[in-house]
């Protein structure tokens, strides 16, 4: 029996371009070689596409990227070589629903969700709306657009002192600023607005970063909790990918049996809301009196060494391999239902 051909797309075009290419790594590493043959399909800073296909497994991120780099081809005829794809690019363009697009159109199966939950909750701003209209607490939050003024007094009197700016449309904590000063909000909002078009202003929450996973199509489940000690000021990026000392990960969260349901049964519930397949991860902060607020819910989460996602399912009964199988698994099985709608009317 052939192995089902793999397309493992990472790198791209986004600041999280060298959290990708880690992802893809630690995934190649786990995948099954008995049922799966893997076809390496790098986007490289430029947006040209490679594709290589491993002699053996590579050793670092760095020998996995001179794999991946054996022919740069377009990507209809890359394309044209797998079965199924399995999408590692984080951030603009791998996560927003632009990749997602471009593979629904080829046909494929892919893992993960689809174009307008990969979007919805990309984008910050319209993803907290929507949660908020369902219920969901959310952090107060002002969304800003480029060339609008921005009045900090006005925004310090709403939301308060400190301040979190953030890009709309990013991860991985990219562009992010904790700020309490006019000049310290001004600098912020000029990096921000490097990144993105729009810019979140958001009340700073006081509490434990909280985190879980989500898995499934139409029945999905979620993980144990596990949580963030952030030994820094916040959970930069640096604290998550440059700085072994800057954070440590509990799991499971020591947050008690009813606060853990909780926040099980709300991150399956905005899973739900933004009507994510495949997989998720869904951030809250655990506020002193014990209430829970939604922070984000990332569609597509890393997969790195010290990534929460993987590491919470280990914690619930599921290995990494066996994650990575079953996400490919809910692929096929969401292409297999998507396939039997009817796409052209019925002739008259």
């Amino acid at each position: 029996m052939s192995r089902m051909r793999v397309g493992l797309i990472f790198g791209g075009k986004s600041a999280e371009h060298d959290v990708s290419v880690q992802s893809a790594f630690h995934v190649l590493q786990r995948l099954d070689a008995g049922r799966f043959d893997p076809r390496l399909v790098y986007v490289d800073p430029r947006g040209r596409w490679h594709t290589g296909r491993p002699a053996m497994q590579p050793t670092s991120s760095s020998e996995l990227l001179r794999m991946a780099c054996d022919a740069s081809q377009s990507a209809s005829a890359i394309l044209d070589q797998v079965d199924v794809v399995f999408p590692l690019i984080h951030g603009t363009l791998g996560e927003d629903g632009s990749l997602q697009g471009l593979l629904r159109m080829a046909g494929l199966p892919f893992v993960g969700s689809p174009v307008l939950a990969s979007a919805l909750a990309m984008d910050k701003d319209f993803s907290k709306r929507l949660l908020r209209a369902a219920g969901i607490a959310v952090a107060p939050f002002v969304c800003l657009r480029r060339g609008v003024a921005a009045d900090f007094d006005a925004l310090a009197a709403e939301l308060g002192l400190p301040m979190f700016v953030k890009p709309a449309n990013q991860g991985s904590s990219v562009g992010i600023a904790k700020v309490d000063t006019r000049e310290a909000f001004a600098a912020a909002l000029a990096t921000a607005f490097e990144y993105d078009h729009k810019v979140l202003v958001e009340a700073a929450i006081v509490g434990r970063e909280i985190e879980c996973a989500v898995l499934g199509n139409d029945d999905p489940r979620a993980s144990v909790c596990g949580e963030v000690i952030v030994h820094d000021d916040f959970y930069a990026y640096d604290t998550k990918y440059l700085r072994a000392d800057g954070a440590e990960l509990a799991i499971p969260a020591a947050i008690g049996e009813p606060a853990s349901a909780r926040i099980r049964q709300l991150a399956v519930d905005a899973y739900e809301v933004l009507e994510c397949q495949g997989l998720a991860r869904v951030d809250f902060f655990l506020k002193p009196d014990g209430e829970p607020v939604l922070n984000e819910v990332n569609t597509l989460p890393g997969f790195t060494q010290v990534s929460m996602y993987p590491k919470l399912w280990e914690a619930t009964g599921l290995a990494y391999g066996e994650l990575i199988t079953r996400l490919i698994e809910l692929a096929l099985e969401r292409h297999q239902r998507d396939g039997a709608l009817r796409a052209t009317p019925e002739p008259r």
